[in-house]
């Protein structure tokens, strides 16, 4: 079964930053996009950076300029280096992948940014 891990939230100061990580593990190939997305409380679910199985990246508005995703097919892990942080990215981040038409995803790991 398909398992994915996020690490490395934690708590900064706006204008800092923080890089998650998101390891896959189990039966995996093919996969045809993954990305990021983020919730925070009260607020819709919103898509943060993703990547189609050809390399192309998107990124919301909001984030452009300041998020990288990034990943390691070898190792089957997926980054997102967030830089110049503030407030409104305070969120629970999700690493996903889109493999043969479902959805996988994460626990979540907290990023909270403070003003």
């Amino acid at each position: 079964q398909v398992q994915l891990v996020e690490s490395g939230g934690g708590s900064v100061q706006a204008g800092g930053s923080l890089r998650l990580s998101c390891v896959a593990s189990g039966s995996i190939s093919s996969i045809n996009a993954m990305g990021w997305y983020r919730q925070a409380p009260g607020k819709q679910r919103e898509l943060v950076a993703q990547m189609g199985s050809g390399g192309t990246t998107n990124y919301a508005d909001s984030v452009k300029g300041r998020f990288t995703i990034s990943g390691d097919n070898a190792k089957n892990t997926m980054s997102l280096q967030m830089n110049n942080l503030n407030a409104e990215d305070t969120a629970v981040y999700y690493c996903y992948i889109i493999l043969r038409f479902r959805h996988y995803w994460g626990q979540g790991t907290q990023v909270t940014v403070s003003s």
